[in-house]
Parts: C-alpha cells; structure tokens; sequence
C-alpha cells in the first residue's frame, strides 16, 4: 500500500464520529431535570413582597437563569434523540429496500 494510501486510511479512522455512550444522555438528562426542578422550587419559594428590594433579586435571577438553560439543553438532547432515531429508521428502511430489490 502507498505511503499517501496509508495516511488517508489513518485520518479516516482517527476522524470517524464517535457516538457518546447511552448512560451518558441518560445522566445528562437527569442532571438538566434536577437543575430545572430545583430552579422551579426556589421560584415557588420565593415571595412577591420581596421584590421591593433589589438585594433579594439574585437567587430569583440564577434561578431563572439555570432554569432557562436547564430546559433548553434537555430540548436540545430531545430533539437530537428525534433526528437521530429518524435517520437509524430511514437507514433501516433504505437497508430493507435494497434487499428485497435485489431478490
């Protein structure tokens, strides 16, 4: 084999996507649904009467900070799970069209 043949062959290996491993989602997902449970009950906690004073604004603030981005990265990671069962689907069925083609 060419010495060019064997570094493509290399770089291909070395770039090939890599999946993260199943327990990895699950626990990130669970982390998110606790940030935004806790961020939901420090806002149920909180009092209107202490609004009136701006030192008490910094726990509803981070609270409504993580809670936003809590829910968006658990909306992220649904909708690639979405579009990625999608295309395992599609693939599935391409594989299933192409063998009952070919008999």
């Amino acid at each position: 084999m060419s010495r060019g043949g064997d570094v493509e062959r290399l770089l291909r290996q070395a770039l090939a996507p890599v999946d993260p491993p199943e327990a990895l989602s699950a626990r990130l997902r669970s982390t998110l649904q606790n940030i935004s449970d806790m961020a939901a009950g420090e806002l149920e906690g909180w009092e209107r009467a202490a609004m009136r004073d701006p030192r008490n604004w910094v726990r509803p603030v981070i609270a409504l900070i993580g809670g936003a981005a809590a829910g968006a990265g658990l909306l992220l990671i649904g909708r690639h799970q979405r579009r990625r069962t999608r295309e395992v689907a599609g693939l599935i069925e391409r594989r299933a069209r192409e063998i009952f083609r070919s008999r």
